[in-house]
């Protein structure tokens, strides 16, 4: 694993402010989305992002128009971190017309086609080998779009991770492969399911450059993944980036993630990375507390008026969901 990036210069306030913003954004929609799953309304499973938030954040932060994500079962915050219209989000999770899917993907499907974001997924891994496909399309239409595949701890010992990342390697291409490891695949934690729990490590022994990142620091994130970004536009891909981070509750909203040591939860929630964020933003630019509460009643007023928007949004039939099923 080589270094991580130095900071050769302190980050311009432009930068710091939209590592915060999508931070807090993905804090708030998952927040209270787990209240409005508790009103019952949304149904199914949801899957929280509280305490990962810093991965999509650096992320897709270093991404430009044109790339590629593709995400997976607890992929809220990469599409918030892409860009998602927060409107069409709380529609889909509420399953109305107005959503990304017309409601029908829910919290584990959302998909943004038109603009390259290939989808959550509820199958584990699956993400990795549509992401080494559209990787592949942009390298034969001669195009430098970078594509980044969300992965899990969990997903690393599915067959598809190697053989994707193989395949990426061999082919040469602009992929970047993220691990968000939050250390437990369901409540099954990596030690349990590896012998060797530093999953970068796997791409080493393939060829592919790998590296290991604090997932809990946006910043760090954000400049790992340029680097890679950069690599990959410069015909140096793939690569591989392990992040490592710990959720702030079980797997999904009605896990009560009773199996996670009380210590290493405390541990990481003294390192959130909301606060990471919010801390870089006012030491960094000097922004103050005045500045900082309107940015954040700023988010919280466009999750407002997005769930009122939903509610107020026309739900899908169940004779339109039989006549959309019945083609597959």
């Amino acid at each position: 694993m080589s270094a991580q990036p130095k900071r050769p210069n302190v980050p311009s306030r432009e930068l710091l402010e939209k590592l915060f913003r999508t931070a807090y954004k993905i804090r708030v929609f998952e927040t209270e989305g787990i209240k409005l799953y508790r009103q019952g309304l949304i149904r199914g499973y949801f899957h929280p992002y509280l305490g990962q938030e810093g991965i999509a954040t650096g992320v897709c932060a270093a991404l430009q128009e044109g790339d590629y994500i593709a995400s997976t079962h607890r992929g809220h915050g990469h599409c918030i971190a892409w860009g998602a219209d927060v409107k069409k989000m709380v529609a889909e999770l509420l399953q109305k017309e107005t959503g990304y899917c017309r409601g029908y993907g829910g919290s584990m499907h959302i998909a943004d086609i038109s603009n390259g974001n290939l989808g959550a997924n509820g199958i584990v891994g699956a993400g990795t080998p549509l992401g080494v496909g559209a990787a592949l399309a942009a390298q034969i239409k001669g195009s430098d779009a970078v594509t980044v595949t969300f992965s899990t701890d969990g997903a690393s010992n599915n067959g598809t991770f190697m053989e994707s990342l193989n395949l990426a390697a061999i082919w040469n291409l602009a992929f970047v492969l993220v691990i968000e490891n939050n250390q437990y695949a369901v409540s099954t934690t990596i030690e349990e399911s590896t012998r060797e729990p530093d999953l970068y490590k796997r791409g080493l022994g393939i060829g592919v450059e790998s590296h290991q990142v604090d997932g809990n620091d946006p910043l760090a994130v954000y400049e790992m993944t340029q680097d890679a970004v950069a690599k990959c536009r410069a015909g140096k891909g793939p690569i591989l980036i392990e992040a490592k981070t710990f959720r702030h509750m079980g797997h999904h909203v009605n896990d009560p993630g009773k199996y996670m040591p009380a210590d290493k939860l405390a541990y990481y929630k003294a390192r959130d990375p909301v606060d990471r964020a919010r801390n870089n933003l006012t030491e960094m630019s000097g922004i103050d507390a005045a500045q900082i509460e309107a940015i954040e009643s700023e988010i919280r007023k466009e999750f407002e008026d997005a769930v009122e928007f939903s509610r107020n949004s026309r739900e899908i039939t169940i004779a339109e969901f039989e006549a959309f099923t019945a083609d597959y």
